[in-house]
């Protein structure tokens, strides 16, 4: 018992502790909320060590990982459309005196993609939306393979294409006039 233990911490610090980085990523990419990534990254790795047992050593542990993640998500998404809208009187306030009240940060996390892309691509990308953006996430930023993003999300292949090829369409054309000021020009 004492071995099969020591076997699962190897497999959770070997293969899934590694990926913290890219699954805080998309976490914050879907949430936009740095404490609600870090809350959906722990709950992934408390789901990983729970069901452990069922992961096949060897495996690709990073879309294992990422597919806990996405439906950790989504879980908690369907919870908040069921329940009524609230809002705290204190923050309301807090936020109403500000001097900064007007703001709405629409940037993804400065340090994620500094020195990456422009404000111009990053709004464009927080435009998308989730089921566009996701895709164009997982494949162009984290690099999973059609197959891997298919086991992910729990489309067909086909879909993760055809979302993947109108996702890239939607950023070119929220695009086009960021690239003609920076003297691109269509060919």
């Amino acid at each position: 018992m004492q071995e099969n233990g020591n076997q699962e911490e190897q497999i959770f610090s070997e293969e899934f502790l590694p990926h913290a980085d890219a699954l805080y990523t998309f976490a914050y990419h879907l949430a936009y909320d740095e404490v609600r990534a870090q809350d959906l990254v722990q709950e992934t790795y408390m789901k990983a060590w729970r069901f452990i047992r069922s992961y096949q050593k060897g495996t690709n542990a990073k879309a294992w990982l990422f597919k806990i993640l996405k439906n950790a998500f989504i879980n908690e998404y369907r919870k908040k459309s069921k329940r009524p809208h609230s809002v705290d009187f204190e923050d309301f306030l807090a936020y109403h005196d500000s001097e900064d009240s007007s703001y709405k940060d629409l940037d993804l996390n400065n340090e994620i993609f500094q020195d990456m892309m422009g404000d111009e691509v990053t709004k464009a990308l927080n435009d998308l939306p989730v089921n566009f953006k996701t895709v164009i996430l997982l494949c162009d930023i984290e690099g999973f393979t059609y197959e891997e993003m298919s086991a992910i999300i729990g489309i067909p292949i086909g879909t993760i294409r055809s979302r993947l090829h109108r996702a890239r369409n939607m950023l070119k054309e929220a695009l086009e006039g960021y690239a003609a000021n920076l003297g691109y020009t269509k060919s």
